[in-house]
């Protein structure tokens, strides 16, 4: 009777154990700042809390902070959370972008400027392709970025670049190198983030300054997510392979557009939030508008 209690003991162990690894295998991996990002500047003002899942930058008058990621990629989609500096941070920027390195660099930006106590946050976001940018369009949300974390999101494929806030497309860059349009298809690039002082132009072009009184300035970010191409450190783009960080949504980005309710929820954000669009500043373009602005922008 104890001989067979005890093998009964032992297969039921047996059953939990197998279903804890089958559980591992199957469960897309929280992603973990210790395991995917490197404080890179600031000296101690970026802070990985929380066993990992958290990382908070703060800014002085001293300096500002921030960290990239320890992986280089070649597409993907990249999904951060993030909860901006509340009350006035007039002056301020923090961002989440990639970018490649030296000369003729790729860079898609998140950029969020910071706001006087009341007013409305502006979402900075622009394309560098072969070092060229001029590509801005800016808006202002739909929810307070300050009281809760939200989500954004950047989809970068071989076709087109997607801007997303809480999954919803605000902005998108399609491929139009067929009329000499650069577009970034060859140089891995990095995540960073990171919060500084622009109070030169940041605000309402820099008439309003930064109030060092409310310093330190804190944003929060959370849930860093991949699923991309990751490239080896300095080696060629054919060496880039297909891994991710969450597996959750692997392989949907390489090929993701906007079906027929992300273009409505694309036009509604653009009629209603956009606030400057590069395509319709006449004055600043006075030789002519870029290429794609005739172009549709879904």
């Amino acid at each position: 009777m104890a001989t067979f209690s005890n093998s009964k003991l032992l297969l039921n162990l047996g059953v939990v154990l197998v279903s804890i690894v089958m559980t591992s295998l199957v469960t897309p991996s929280a992603g973990s700042f210790y395991r995917d990002a490197d404080i890179n500047w600031g000296d101690g003002r970026g802070k990985i809390m929380e066993g990992g899942r958290l990382l908070t930058l703060s800014l002085d008058q001293y300096s500002g902070s921030g960290f990239q990621s320890k992986n280089e990629y070649l597409f993907g989609r990249f999904d951060m959370q993030l909860k901006l500096i509340p009350g006035d941070s007039a002056g301020t920027v923090t961002t989440f972008f990639l970018a490649s390195q030296g000369p003729g660099h790729d860079e898609i930006d998140f950029e969020f400027l910071g706001n006087a106590s009341g007013q409305p946050y502006t979402v900075h976001t622009n394309v560098y392709s072969q070092g060229k940018g001029n590509k801005e369009q800016q808006f202002h949300l739909w929810f307070d970025p300050t009281s809760a974390y939200h989500t954004y999101s950047i989809v970068w494929n071989s076709q087109r670049i997607i801007f997303l806030a809480d999954n919803i497309p605000i902005r998108v860059f399609n491929n139009h190198q067929a009329i000499g349009i650069p577009f970034p298809t060859n140089q891995p690039m990095r995540v960073y983030c990171s919060l500084w002082n622009a109070d030169d132009w940041a605000t309402q072009g820099g008439r309003i300054k930064t109030d060092w009184t409310k310093a330190p300035f804190v944003a929060s970010y959370r849930n860093f997510n991949v699923n991309g191409n990751i490239c080896a450190s300095g080696s060629n783009v054919g060496s880039c392979a297909s891994k991710s960080v969450d597996s959750s949504n692997s392989g949907t980005w390489q090929t993701q557009e906007l079906d027929a309710k992300g273009r409505n929820r694309l036009r509604w954000v653009q009629q209603k939030h956009m606030i400057y669009n590069y395509c319709a500043d006449v004055p600043r373009f006075p030789q002519g508008l870029s290429a794609e602005c005739k172009r549709s922008r879904f």
